[in-house]
């Protein structure tokens, strides 16, 4: 029996998040971002979209094709809230859920889908029951593998339902223009065009025939684009909890990047959020993770260990800028691009349950231990979901 896939995107999420936040913003043209030359448009919404404005785009030139677009900087650490908000909706229906990025997740539905007379029903009532208890917008996608699954997704927003069945995929995959197969970027989509690839469905019948020129360009990547369009690409999701040694988090960058000022604030949200879980869980960590996935889809890891076990933002995210500096920077150098980042903190242990041998310096240091941490660490552990935070750590945030 085929598994049952489902990719999730939030709709617009930056944008949406600061509409619930402020319901003024409801329908108007905004623009999440900095200004400025440098300035880069992180999310649009709808009704900025309308006007030419879209991911990725600088921010001058999103305010010259929508002048009274409303730009906000974001609100990096709301976002991260209503997305544990999300990805807790879903443990309701799976326990096998992979986070792609902030604002989407695959969920292995099999199990809960399994004996459901109206599937489509029960989807559209997990969608609205996500609006109910978060106010955000989502798209779904259906299929029997991940990439199908996020090539549905993508068909219909905001608020779309698809389902891409493998006798679907000339029908509803193959008419599409090359540019939305997920996974070519922006700089091979042009190159395919120039070879006589308009759609995914040219590139459907080149590959079926063996085409030795789409071998040569796309390398070993080749397999695995034939394995997605004939619909036998992974299945397979995979959820954090099969590694309880570590607590991670990846995101995938509006555009290929090479240049720094753009990364490192992308590895400092991603060691504020691994923070936040490994605090909410009561959870300490003796080793950094930083993962890099190229435009070749090659992913790249380095790793270093910390002084001493912690779960603070700062020590993270400083261990991750070094494994950067030390393993990636000179690659990037010589022309590698970088599609996505990850940041994890392994060797865990939970400092409670630990045996540690205090030494004069630092015998201070436990018996100061915030108690009230310590109880919440006592309390989430106890739950088969950790939900307890400290009101302070949500303090100018609305739940």
């Amino acid at each position: 029996m085929a598994r049952v896939i489902m990719h999730i995107d939030l709709n617009a999420f930056f944008v949406r998040c600061e509409e619930i936040k402020n319901p003024e913003l409801v329908g108007k043209p905004v623009l999440i971002g900095n200004t400025g030359r440098a300035g880069i448009v992180s999310t649009a919404s709808y009704a900025a979209r309308k006007m030419g404005c879209h991911s990725g785009q600088p921010m001058f030139q999103a305010l010259e094709k929508c002048p009274k677009a409303i730009v906000i900087p974001g609100d990096h650490r709301f976002y991260s809230l209503m997305s544990q908000a999300f990805l807790a909706y879903l443990s309701r229906y799976s326990d096998k859920i992979e986070q792609a990025s902030i604002d989407e997740a695959y969920v292995d539905m099999t199990a809960a889908l399994t004996g459901v007379g109206d599937v489509e029903k029960e989807l559209l009532s997990l969608q609205q029951g996500l609006y109910r208890e978060t106010q955000l917008y989502c798209s779904i996608g259906i299929a029997p593998t991940k990439w199908l699954a996020k090539m549905g997704s993508d068909l219909k927003k905001p608020n779309g339902l698809t389902f891409v069945r493998k006798k679907d995929i000339e029908k509803i995959i193959y008419p599409l223009p090359i540019e939305s197969f997920w996974g070519i970027g922006k700089k091979s989509a042009p190159r395919l065009r120039s070879m006589g690839i308009a759609t995914i469905g040219d590139l459907g019948k080149r590959i079926s025939s063996n085409d030795q020129a789409l071998l040569s360009f796309f390398g070993k990547y080749y397999y695995q684009v034939k394995a997605e369009l004939s619909g036998n690409s992974s299945d397979e999701v995979v959820s954090e909890e099969e590694d309880p040694k570590s607590i991670g988090n990846s995101e995938t960058l509006l555009s290929d990047q090479t240049d720094e000022s753009k990364i490192f604030p992308v590895i400092a949200r991603l060691s504020e959020s691994v923070s936040k879980r490994a605090k909410a869980q009561g959870l300490v960590g003796r080793g950094v993770t930083l993962s890099v996935k190229d435009t070749l889809f090659h992913l790249h890891s380095g790793s270093t260990m910390l002084g001493e076990d912690s779960n603070e933002t700062r020590k993270i995210n400083e261990a991750a800028i070094k494994i950067y500096e030390e393993k990636f920077a000179k690659s990037i150098e010589n022309g590698m691009a970088i599609r996505l980042v990850g940041v994890s903190l392994t060797h865990l242990s939970d400092p409670k349950k630990a045996n540690v041998q205090m030494s004069l310096w630092n015998y201070e240091q436990y018996e100061e231990m915030d108690k009230t941490k310590l109880l919440i660490a006592d309390l989430n552990n106890k739950l088969d979901k950790p939900s307890l935070l400290k009101a302070s750590d949500l303090k100018g945030k609305k739940k």
